[in-house]
């Protein structure tokens, strides 16, 4: 299948997505105002400790708020392409049954997966947002910043919502064997994930900062980057520390899932629920 067919439905995902939103003005503007609160409100509570106590573990006011900014664009990132249809949750569609709907489809899995998720205009509000206050951060921090400086930063942020999406694949795995007690696994692993990233590691113990970059990596989703976009990257560490994190993680992932999937095709799941499925 060519990249052309790929944009294809990635328009036509984006015209449906549209199409649901618009079907109700009142709701439209209720729920893109909604999103766009939420997410303020979410930033505003960190960012308020970091203004009374003149930043955070040796980080600037406006340098949290930009660390801020970067999660709520991750997280933007992987609401427009991942949140429709649940692609991004995955869990949810093994566990309840429903992967059998991509296998009728006429396009291949991956590509399903890649381009069913794109909601544009209903998760859009996190990005938007996220860009907004990051553009504030970075005017306040009057950072004199090289020509290659926005693309790194673009680079970092692939880089995140990779290993988001690295995470929800890899747990989601466990859905092929338990899908009662493992639907809901990916949206734990993802939301969890998230409220972690919004806090600043700096002057935390260094055992737990190496915890959060390693083991249970939300450190790399904001924090971590945030310092190598700024030259002071954690504990010595290469800038691209994440991308090989990112590229092992995935390794382990699409290992694990494939597994799941063969069984999964020999043995089917004696379940199935509507919800969640887009008529």
């Amino acid at each position: 299948m060519g990249v052309k067919r790929i944009f294809e439905l990635y328009a036509l995902y984006a015209k449906m997505d549209l199409a649901w939103l618009l079907r109700d003005t009142t709701f439209a503007v209720l729920a893109v105002v909604t999103d766009i609160v939420t997410n303020l409100s979410a930033v505003a509570g960190v960012f308020l400790l970091a203004w009374r106590f003149d930043g955070i573990g040796g980080m600037a006011r406006f340098e949290v708020l930009f660390m801020l900014a970067y999660a709520s664009i991750v997280t933007g990132i992987f609401q427009v392409f991942c949140s429709g249809g649940n692609t991004g949750h995955i869990s949810r569609r093994i566990g309840r049954g429903q992967l059998e709907h991509m296998f009728i489809q006429p396009v291949p899995l991956p590509v399903g997966l890649a381009t069913e998720g794109f909601i544009p205009f209903s998760g859009s509000s996190n990005l938007l947002s996220g860009i907004v206050i990051m553009v504030v951060a970075i005017v306040n921090l009057e950072l004199t910043l090289p020509w290659w400086w926005v693309l790194s930063l673009v680079g970092n942020l692939l880089v995140s919502f990779s290993i988001v999406l690295g995470k929800a694949y890899f747990s989601s795995s466990l859905a092929f064997y338990a899908p009662v007690q493992a639907e809901e696994i990916s949206t734990f692993v993802v939301d969890t994930f998230g409220h972690i990233s919004t806090f600043p590691l700096s002057g935390m113990p260094v055992g737990l900062q190496w915890t959060l970059i390693t083991v249970i990596p939300a450190g790399l989703l904001a924090w971590f980057p945030t310092l190598v976009l700024f030259g002071r990257a954690p504990f010595g560490l290469a800038g691209w520390y994440p991308l090989a994190f990112a590229v092992g993680l995935w390794g382990v992932a699409l290992y694990f899932f494939r597994k799941g999937l063969r069984f999964y095709v020999k043995k089917g799941i004696n379940r199935y629920s509507a919800m969640g499925h887009r008529r």
